[in-house]
């Protein structure tokens, strides 16, 4: 539950769609666990995708 609040505190502080790359480097967390936990939040509809490989907060 704190990685998906980390991911989503990223997004919104930055104020543009970001890769997963970037999330991951910015929060300081491990690529693939963003990668799996970005999948969930999607799921959620918490996030979408304005365009390939970038997500930003709904």
């Amino acid at each position: 539950m704190e990685i998906k609040n980390t991911i989503l505190e990223t997004l919104k502080t930055a104020g543009k769609p970001l890769k997963s790359g970037e999330i991951a480097e910015i929060a300081h967390l491990d690529k693939k666990l963003v990668d799996k936990t970005i999948k969930t939040l999607k799921d959620e509809d918490l996030i979408h995708s304005p365009k390939r490989c970038y997500y930003a907060p709904k």
